[in-house]
């Protein structure tokens, strides 16, 4: 029997399924908690939960994860140096040296001058001892990229670094894109390796002989090599890899996905069976790049959103915590210390104070790690030395301190990684009505007594409604997202607003109600989706499927996934001439620009080389059996009626490779021709 192991760490949680690769049944799978400090730590827990399972029979691994997703969002990953040369870029960039030198093109391919390979021999010269990789895009690299590679061969005949250059990871305009797709390739390349490199020691702890697969950000898969080589294509892999999971799992190939997860909600679109893609390029953390990425609505609400009560109201915030039950499980004082927070009477809170830095009777802090370069200050020491081996609230620090709550900069050692908030979460909310238990439920019972006569409640009426701010927030997030795929995006008006509102609460104006119809089901993926979405479904009018296993429907997505490699190349009439039959033309591809005597020797090049190209990546990526498609667009500009056809302004080629993963090792002298 070949079996396949699909693993995907995700904020909170680490999963893993067991997947027979044959007929894509879920033979085994569990859950563990991420150990974001050590990944490896997790997805061993993950794996030896799945119990008594046979790894002889492991032909495969696949691993999904928002690592990379996560790095790019915190600001995270190695030194880089950016060389650019032809244009000024006007952006803010994450590198540490930059220069721009002469060089570029324009837009059909000419130099604007020769590169001035002396300028950057001299700037990496000054800085190669204080970088760890040198990301490298010229104007127009799309067109000819011949600077850019003069440049990297440079480059690596005289230092031993990493470079990355932009024409590499994408065909599409847009320097600013597309230099900053570079610099955040360049920076991911070691923290990718790690996370390889942690993987492949459990699997060997585990001994799993098997070939390990990455997904990428579009739902297909790439070999660990190459994701070394390109981490930034593994952008949004977790939520790329929930689509495929949904659609393996139930077969629709028309339907919105919904992953609810612990830290947040994502929403993506199948059409015609696959992840809808975003054209532009994937944005992460307000950046627009050009990673070829599925199109993912993220918001910030999950099974371990913090709860916060202001003044008697219950507001659901975006900021992820431990919940209650689950570090109660952990540290037996917090349950302990929440008997004594039933008699802590809340004063009232000040308006103006920012939702993430409101202090809650009931919630405790926990030491994490110390991050290097940050110095700690007198009060913040304090602080750590306080929590370093056991959670404590605030207000019991500042009993022991004489140091008011609100004078420690919480937000800030939460945002660097050094301590870990503890709070309560819609996930303790389930848990103290006893709807979805895993963990300590009677922590979260005190918790939820307590905070419910902080409301005025019940505390049965204060879990409803701490779910039902769950249920409405992922509503609305739907709507917007559908709203999005229908119109593009759009400015809300107080209209759209109020409209919005009643469509996810259900509650009757003075005058009219209003009630909105999907056209598509909803899939649900996630453990507590049972909770939530079957009244979002009925809210929406439409049909919710809750697969069998959709609890780790993430991994099993990242096993069933394909390999799939894709190249574009553009050919265009000389100027002035693309009203003949088949005119004279230049071929702009990654690996360089070529005059041809007509448009039918340039495409048939073009199909030739793209076919040679792809099957050559996807063969490195791992892939057996490959199929090859090639589809032509002609693109026509309109000159009236006579003129015939009208004036061809372009042809695009874009040549894909996809083929199922190989499920034994290759012998080395088959694979060394890749290194």
């Amino acid at each position: 029997m070949d079996l396949g192991l699909g693993i995907d760490t995700g904020g909170t949680y680490t999963d893993t399924a067991l997947v027979e690769l044959s007929t894509g049944k879920v033979l085994a799978k569990a859950k563990a908690l991420t150990t974001r400090n050590d990944l490896s730590i997790g997805i061993s827990e993950s794996i030896r939960n799945m119990g008594d399972v046979s790894t002889n029979d492991i032909r495969l691994v696949s691993l999904s994860s928002t690592l990379a997703t996560n790095s790019v969002v915190e600001g995270k990953g190695c030194r880089v140096a950016l060389i650019i040369a032809g244009e000024e870029y006007k952006e803010s960039v994450p590198v540490e040296h930059v220069v721009q030198i002469q060089g570029g093109h324009t837009i059909r391919g000419s130099p604007n001058c020769p590169v001035d390979l002396e300028a950057a021999k001299d700037f990496v010269a000054g800085i190669s001892d204080q970088v760890d990789a040198i990301a490298i895009s010229t104007f127009f690299s799309v067109r000819n990229p011949e600077h850019e590679n003069a440049l990297k061969e440079m480059i690596i005949s005289n230092w031993d670094l990493p470079v990355v250059c932009g024409h590499e990871l994408s065909t599409q305009l847009g320097f600013h894109e597309r230099t900053l797709t570079a610099v955040l390739n360049a920076k991911l390349i070691p923290i990718k390796a790690e996370l390889i490199h942690s993987v492949r020691k459990v699997l060997t702890d585990f001994e799993i002989a098997a070939p390990l697969m990455i997904v990428k950000g579009d739902g297909s898969l790439m070999g660990e090599k190459l994701a070394k080589e390109r981490p930034v294509e593994t952008i949004l892999s977790g939520p790329a890899a929930s689509l495929i999971g949904a659609r393996n799992l139930t077969g629709e190939d028309e339907a919105v996905v919904v992953d609810v997860g612990g830290t947040t909600t994502d929403i993506g679109i199948l059409r015609g069976g696959k992840p809808r893609l975003d054209p532009e390029g994937a944005i992460i953390g307000g950046w627009r790049t050009r990673v070829r990425a599925a199109d993912i609505s993220t918001s910030g609400i999950g099974g371990d959103s913090r709860v916060v009560i202001v003044n008697g109201q219950i507001v659901l915030g975006a900021l992820r915590v431990m919940p209650l039950c689950v570090a109660s499980s952990k540290y037996p004082r917090v349950k302990e210390h929440l008997d004594k927070v039933r008699n802590v009477k809340l004063t009232p809170q000040a308006t103006h104070i920012a939702l993430e830095n409101m202090v809650q009777a009931d919630e405790f802090f926990i030491f994490s790690r110390m991050v290097k370069g940050y110095v700690l200050t007198e009060n913040e020491k304090v602080l750590i030395d306080l929590i370093r081996t056991e959670p404590r609230t605030l207000h019991e620090v500042s009993e022991i301190t004489d140091v008011h709550p609100y004078s420690y900069n919480v937000r800030k050692l939460e945002e660097l990684g050094i301590i870990t908030r503890i709070g309560f979460t819609p996930t303790d909310a389930l848990h103290a009505s006893g709807e979805y238990v895993q963990y300590d439920a009677n922590a979260s019972k005190i918790a939820a007594e307590y905070r419910a006569n902080l409301c005025g409640m019940e505390a049965t009426e204060f879990c409803s409604a701490v779910k039902e701010e769950a249920i409405q927030k992922i509503a609305r997030e739907i709507i917007y997202r559908l709203i999005y795929e229908d119109c593009g995006k759009m400015p809300h008006c107080d209209i759209c607003t109020e409209l919005i509102q009643k469509f996810v609460t259900q509650r009757p104006g003075v005058d009219f109600s209003a009630d909105l119809r999907l056209h598509k089901k909803i899939i649900g993926i996630g453990a507590p989706i049972a909770a939530y979405l079957p009244s979002v479904a009925k809210r929406l009018n439409t049909e919710l499927l809750m697969p069998v296993n959709s609890d780790v429907g993430n991994a099993v997505g990242a096993i069933t996934s394909s390999i799939m490699e894709t190249v574009e190349v553009l050919v265009k009439p000389k100027q002035g001439l693309g009203v003949m039959e088949d005119p004279p033309c230049t071929l702009h591809s990654v690996d360089e620009m070529r005059e041809f005597e007509t448009i039918t020797e340039a495409v048939g090049y073009a199909r030739s080389w793209g076919e040679n190209r792809v099957r050559r990546n996807a063969a490195q990526a791992g892939a057996d059996n490959i199929e090859v498609v090639v589809e032509n667009e002609r693109v026509m500009g309109q000159m009236g009626k006579s003129w015939g056809d009208g004036l061809l302004l372009e042809v695009h080629v874009k040549v894909t490779a996809v083929g199922k993963p190989k499920m034994v090792f290759e012998e080395e002298k088959e694979t060394d021709e890749f290194d």
